[in-house]
């Protein structure tokens, strides 16, 4: 059986406890590891390459939606679920909009937790329908599709520098990540712009202005 690897980020020792134990019960799921600050979520998903990341909305030294918005930039194949307190019906949307693909009450039934973590490791969204029409609308499907290519903020960063002839080393210094990370949007890029080498992503950037 392929186990879901699960990384909680969660500040509050009680409820990453909670979830800890949930995760435990659970056949499919393997819980990877736990973070407490939104300064070391980045690092740790890099390092423990987990599927699904519950992030908490509160954190000691930032914003949960911040790191939901640079966890999409920099792996956009991990999938998000928020964690919150008490439903915000706005903050959930915003974490939506930026790549979440659902959220969690704190406290919420094990078995909640299984299905959701499920869902979402699947590919699905776990939201309610009145917040799902809000995120799914019209207006947000025009956002993404006016993204050259459908690339990402982050994955147009580093196009823009490849077309500006610089290797991942620099790219890496350039944005402040790692060079890991800037490879493997190097081969999203590849595969969105449908090309197979740098020099054939350079000529199409390019010819779109891109790096110019």
């Amino acid at each position: 059986m392929t186990r879901t690897r699960v990384l909680v980020v969660e500040d509050h020792p009680t409820f990453r406890l909670g979830l800890a134990t949930a995760l435990e019960d659970m056949d499919d799921m393997e819980l990877v590891g736990e973070c407490e600050r939104a300064g070391d979520v980045a690092a740790c998903v890099e390092e423990l390459e987990p599927d699904v990341v519950i992030l908490d909305l509160n954190l000691p030294d930032g914003s949960g939606l911040d790191v939901n918005r640079q966890l999409h930039d920099d792996f956009p194949a991990v999938r998000v679920l928020l964690l919150t307190m008490v439903e915000d019906p706005q903050a959930v949307t915003t974490g939506l909009r930026d790549g979440a693909r659902g959220y969690l009450v704190k406290g919420a039934h094990p078995d909640l937790i299984g299905q959701a973590l499920r869902t979402v490791a699947a590919g699905g969204v776990v939201v309610p329908p009145d917040l799902l029409a809000s995120v799914m609308g019209d207006e947000v499907r025009g956002t993404a599709a006016s993204r050259p290519f459908g690339l990402t903020d982050r994955q147009l960063d580093i196009l823009t520098l490849m077309a500006r002839g610089l290797d991942n080393h620099a790219i890496a210094r350039t944005l402040h990540v790692s060079e890991k990370t800037v490879r493997n949007q190097v081969t999203y890029v590849f595969t969105k712009l449908q090309v197979t080498t740098r020099a054939e992503a350079i000529v199409v950037a390019r010819r779109h202005g891109i790096g110019d």
